[in-house]
Parts: C-alpha cells; sequence; structure tokens
C-alpha cells in the first residue's frame, strides 16, 4: 500500500511541477512577447497618435528601459517578500498597465504605462529564473532551462507574427490597441492558475535590500540604457555620450558600494561560483547578436526587400524551430559534449550569419536558402545559449537563486538593449539595404565568435 501511495504521488507531483512550469513561462513569453509586437504597430500608433519620432521611440523603448532598470531590484525583493508574491505582484502590474495601455488617448499617458508595463516585467520575470532553480534539479532542471531558452526564442518571433495580424486584422476598428489588450485576458488567466499552483514560501528575510546598491545600479543602467536606446533617434547628441560616460563611473561606484554593502547585490562569493562569470559574459553576448540579428533583419525585410510586417515576421519561423528544437533536445547529447558543444554552436551561429551576409549581398531574398540559414543561425545561438544558462545555474546553491537569476536576467535584457542599439545603428548608418545588412551579419558573426571565446574556459572544468 505504501509503495502504491508513493507510486500515485510522484506523477501528481511531476504534473503539478509541469503546470508550474508553464505558468511562470507564460508569464515570461509575454514579457519577452512585448519587446517585438510593439514595434510591429509603430507605423498605426504614429497616424492614430500624431507621435513624433521621440516620442514614438520612448513608446517602444520605455518598457525596455523600466524593465532593464528594475531587473536586479525585482529579484532581490523576490527574495526577500517570496518569488510567489513577486511574481504574482509583477503579474498584476502588467496586466493592468497592458490595459491601460490599449485605452491611452494620447502618446503622454502611453509613454507612462509603457514605463509601468516594464516595472511589472522586472518583478515578474526574475522570480521565473529562481522558481526553476527551487523547484527542479538534475535532469528535470535541464529540460525546465531548455523550455525557457525555447520561450525566450518563440516569444520574440511569435510577438513580430502576431502583431502584424492584429494590426492588419484591425479589430473592431481598434488599429493598434489590440496588440497590448492580448495580454489582460492571458494575464487574468495566469493570475488564477498562479494563486493556486505557484509555492508559497522560499523566503530570505536574512538578507536586507541594500539601498544604496540599487540605486546605484539603477542609474547606471538607466544612464546606459537610455542613450542607447534613444541615440540614434536623437542623432547621437552630446548629452547621450555624457550619460554613457556617467554610467561607466556610477558602475565603479556600484563595485565600491557593493564592498561594504552588508546585504551586497551580487555577492562576490556568487561571481566566484565554477563557471558564473564565464558563462554570464558569453550570454551576454549571445543575447548581444541575438537582438541585433533580429532587428536588423526585420528592418532590412520590410523596409529594403518591402516585406509586409507579417510576411517579415513568418520569415523567423526557421530560426525559432532550429531554436526551439536545440533547447529542448541538445541535453540528449552525451555529458562529456555539453560544454564542447557551446564552442562549436558559436562557431554554427558566426557560419550562418556569414552565410546571410552572402546570400542578401546581391539585394534579394535568395530563397530558400535564407530559410536554411536562418535555420542554423537558430541552432547555433540555441546550442549557445542553452548549455551556457544551464552551467551558469548548474553550481548555484538554492539560497543564493535570486541573485543569480537577477545577475542573469540583466544579463540577458541589457545584452538584447546593447544588440539593437549597436547592430540597429550600424544597420540605419550604411546605405543601401543590402550592403548595410551585408556589413551588420559579418559583426554579427564576430560577435558569436567572441561568445565562444568568452566559454572556452568553461571546457577545463568538469
Amino acid at each position: 500500500m505504501a509503495m502504491t501511495a508513493v507510486a500515485t504521488r510522484a506523477p501528481a507531483a511531476r504534473r503539478s511541477a509541469s503546470w508550474l512550469l508553464t505558468v511562470i513561462l507564460a508569464g515570461q513569453f509575454m514579457a519577452i512577447l512585448d519587446v517585438s509586437i510593439v514595434n510591429v504597430a509603430a507605423p498605426t500608433m504614429r497616424a492614430d497618435l500624431g507621435a513624433g519620432g521621440s516620442a514614438l521611440q520612448l513608446v517602444i523603448s520605455g518598457y525596455t528601459i523600466a524593465y532593464a532598470m528594475l531587473l536586479i531590484t525585482g529579484a532581490r525583493l523576490g527574495g526577500l517578500l517570496g518569488y510567489r508574491r513577486l511574481f504574482l505582484t509583477g503579474l498584476v502590474v502588467f496586466t493592468a498597465a497592458s490595459l491601460l495601455c490599449g485605452l491611452a488617448p494620447s502618446t503622454g499617458p502611453l509613454i507612462a504605462f509603457r514605463l509601468l508595463q516594464g516595472a511589472g516585467a522586472a518583478l515578474m520575470v526574475p522570480q521565473v529564473l529562481s522558481l526553476i532553480q527551487l523547484s527542479f534539479d538534475g535532469a528535470s532542471r535541464a529540460r525546465a532551462l531548455g523550455v525557457y531558452a525555447t520561450v525566450i526564442s518563440v516569444g520574440a518571433v511569435v510577438g513580430q507574427v502576431l502583431g502584424g495580424l492584429l494590426v492588419t486584422a484591425d479589430l473592431f476598428g481598434t488599429a493598434w490597441r489590440p496588440v497590448f489588450l492580448v495580454n489582460v485576458p492571458i494575464g487574468l488567466v495566469l493570475l488564477v492558475a498562479g494563486a493556486r499552483l505557484l509555492p508559497s514560501g522560499h523566503v530570505r528575510r536574512e538578507q536586507g535590500l541594500d539601498l544604496p546598491g540599487l540605486v546605484t545600479l539603477s542609474l547606471a543602467v538607466s544612464l546606459l540604457v537610455v542613450p542607447l536606446v534613444l541615440g540614434h533617434e536623437e542623432s547621437w547628441p552630446l548629452w547621450g555620450w555624457i550619460s554613457m560616460g556617467g554610467s561607466v563611473a556610477l558602475f565603479g561606484a556600484f563595485l565600491l558600494v557593493e564592498r561594504r554593502a552588508r546585504h551586497p547585490l551580487v555577492p562576490g562569493h556568487l561571481l566566484r561560483t565554477p563557471g558564473l562569470t564565464a558563462a554570464a559574459a558569453g550570454i551576454f553576448l549571445v543575447m548581444v547578436a541575438y537582438g541585433g540579428y533580429l532587428f536588423s533583419m526585420a528592418l532590412h525585410l520590410q523596409s529594403g526587400l518591402g516585406d509586409s510586417p507579417l510576411r517579415a515576421g513568418c520569415l523567423f519561423i526557421p530560426a525559432a524551430a532550429g531554436f526551439g528544437l536545440t533547447s529542448l533536445n541538445w541535453k540528449r547529447l552525451p555529458a562529456r559534449l555539453h560544454r564542447p558543444l557551446i564552442v562549436t554552436a558559436a562557431v554554427v551561429t558566426a557560419l550562418g550569419e556569414l552565410a546571410l551576409a552572402a546570400i542578401l549581398a546581391s539585394g534579394g531574398h535568395g530563397e530558400p536558402l535564407l530559410e536554411i540559414a536562418f535555420a542554423v543561425i537558430g541552432i547555433g545561438m540555441a546550442g549557445t545559449f542553452s548549455p551556457l544558462m544551464a552551467v551558469a545555474l548548474a553550481q548555484v546553491a538554492p539560497a543564493e537563486a535570486p541573485d543569480a537569476s537577477g545577475l542573469m536576467a540583466m544579463m540577458l535584457q541589457l545584452g538584447q538593449v546593447v544588440g539593437v542599439a549597436a547592430f540597429g545603428t550600424l544597420f540605419l548608418s550604411l546605405t543601401p539595404s543590402a550592403h548595410a545588412i551585408t556589413v551588420t551579419e559579418v559583426g554579427l558573426a564576430a560577435t558569436s565568435l567572441v561568445a565562444g571565446v568568452c566559454a572556452l574556459p568553461l571546457l577545463r572544468r568538469r
């Protein structure tokens, strides 16, 4: 009888864990979706609201600015107040802000609501990795992280496709508003499910809230992200360069503050975790390449080749499929190949990007080679990113999960922001479009190779 009871509880526990993963990754999916879905609606917003270039850029990027600034804060608050509470709180803020964005009467309120939406995402998203870290171990954790990586990839592509569908459909004459309102019913369902399924507890009240560190880091990140996001639109004004210089000084000040902090945001012993720093650097560069690839290719397909938003989004499906399948299956390789896979996949990504540069150099789509190159790039990026994420978190103790999750989430988000800003600026500064995308893809290939170089120290660890 006892054995039967145990056998019955085991499948039930697995089902419970699967539902938990579904809920938290659905929240992650919405947060990623909102980075890309609004890009497609930008021209319609400009016409409907009469928004100027800078205002429209703030509508698109305000979300990312608030998101990147507050990620570390959200991670620490999760440890202090409980991951379940912070996930649900962030979800409430995100869902309410999505409704307000969809109902915004003008550009000013829309910008404010987008900032609020980014703050909600920053409270919610760091809890995802923390909950995975605490709720799964061994092979089940690796599988969960594989699904997590897939969600990140697919969310960005689905955002472009779904944005194109919703804007084209013009439901009930609402134009761009459904790209925000679509989050509301999903958010409400997740709130009900999360309240029932997410575990309570996991509170670390012994760790204080390092307010000097939070303020210094948030200012440093904002001074870096704001000019990166708005620099090209504003023709790289002097204030942007001063801001970025100030961010370097503040990052240095943050290191000094953390040395004296009683409860540092990023404890020194966490950074000494085997493989964590190298993996974090590699993840940052992979996301730089990923963000730059998605943004520059979307611009080239729509502006250079004249594709509709929907067609441009659909062309990314092979990349998303390659990324997703690789993320879910790389663990099937023998364990001795997992770390070498990181470097090999970085080379594969670079070769795919160089091939894409050659395919697009003539000025056409180059199909079906275009889709093949996209798939290769997706496979390579997943083969780098997913094992790096597993290595980064494998040696982290459960007690350090919120700090490690906040660090990884910040690397992910900042990497995408830097990628969009750097390679978007490179692409937009060159003409014609075919030449611009060729040069940009070569730069992306070099970035992918550097990500592989960052992972080389991991080959010496077992």
